[in-house]
C-alpha cells in the first residue's frame, strides 16, 4: 500500500510538474463558462448572420441547451484532449527506461499500471466535475429554471467513458510501448464501438451509449434503467483491460 501511495503521489506530482494537469483544468474551466453564454447569444448570433430582410424564428434559448453545449464540448473536444495528453501515460516511462531503479527496489508491477489509472482518473475527475460545476453554476445567472432530470446520471455516464479510455490508453501503452501506438489502440476500439453501436442487438451494451444519449436523458426520451446494460459492461470492460494490462507488464521485458 505504501509503494501504491507513493507511486500515485509521484504520478500527481508529473501531472502538475508538466502542466497537463494546469492546461487541462484551464481548457474544462473554459468550457465550463462557456457553455450557458453560448447557449444564450446562438440564437442572437444567427439572426446577426443572416441576409437583409430575412426574417427567422428561434425559439428561445433554455438550460437544455446550455446542457446541449456541455456534453458536445466534454464528449468531443474534452476527451479529445484528454486522450492526447494521456496518450503518453504508460509510454513514456518504458521508452526512458525511469522505471527500472523503482522495480529493482521492490515495487510490483501491478503497482506501477494501478498508481498510473488512479492518478488519471483523479486528474480526469478534477478536470470533468470542474466544468460540471461551473456549467451548473453560471446556467444559474442566464436562466430561472435550472432544474434538469436525471442531469447527475447522465453527467456521470460521460466521466465512466473518459475512465474506460483511460484504461485502453494504458494498455495500448504497456503493448506497444510507444505514444502513437497507445492513441491508435484506443481509436481502433473506439471504432469498433461505433461499428457494434448499428447492430440493434448489441448496442445496449455498448460503453458507446454512455456520450451518445445525455441529451436524450435528460428530456426524458429514454429511462435511466436503458442505460444499465452500459453501465456494466463498461464497468467490466475495465476490470478486465487492466488486468490484461498487469498480465501484459508482467511478462514485459523493461
Amino acid at each position: 500500500m505504501k509503494g501504491f501511495m507513493a507511486f500515485t503521489r509521484k504520478e500527481i506530482m508529473d501531472y502538475t510538474r508538466t502542466y497537463k494537469l494546469m492546461i487541462l483544468l484551464m481548457v474544462f474551466l473554459f468550457f465550463g463558462f462557456l457553455n450557458p453564454i453560448i447557449a444564450k447569444l446562438t440564437p442572437e448570433m444567427l439572426k446577426a448572420f443572416m441576409p437583409e430582410g430575412i426574417m427567422i424564428s428561434l425559439p428561445e434559448p433554455t438550460v437544455f441547451d446550455c446542457w446541449t453545449q456541455f456534453f458536445k464540448n466534454v464528449t468531443q473536444m474534452g476527451i479529445i484532449l484528454v486522450v492526447i495528453m494521456f496518450s503518453g501515460i504508460m509510454a513514456n516511462e518504458l521508452i526512458k527506461g525511469t522505471l527500472i531503479n523503482m522495480l529493482t527496489k521492490g515495487l510490483k508491477r501491478k503497482t506501477v499500471i494501478l498508481s498510473k489509472f488512479t492518478a488519471s482518473v483523479i486528474v480526469w475527475t478534477i478536470c470533468y466535475y470542474t466544468s460540471f460545476v461551473v456549467t451548473s453554476l453560471y446556467s444559474k445567472l442566464f436562466w430561472e429554471e435550472t432544474q434538469v432530470a436525471n442531469l447527475f446520471f447522465s453527467v456521470t455516464c460521460a466521466w465512466i467513458f473518459g475512465l474506460l479510455l483511460i484504461v485502453f490508453l494504458i494498455l495500448g501503452g504497456v503493448i506497444f510501448r510507444n505514444n502513437y501506438g497507445g492513441l491508435l489502440f484506443t481509436v481502433i476500439i473506439v471504432a469498433i464501438m461505433f461499428i457494434l453501436n448499428i447492430m440493434e442487438p448489441i448496442a445496449k451494451f455498448n460503453p458507446l451509449q454512455l456520450v451518445t444519449v445525455n441529451m436524450s436523458l435528460l428530456t426524458k426520451e429514454i429511462d435511466v434503467s436503458e442505460l444499465y446494460y452500459s453501465v456494466g459492461s463498461s464497468v467490466f470492460l475495465m476490470i478486465m483491460f487492466l488486468m490484461i494490462s498487469v498480465i501484459v507488464f508482467n511478462k514485459k521485458q523493461i
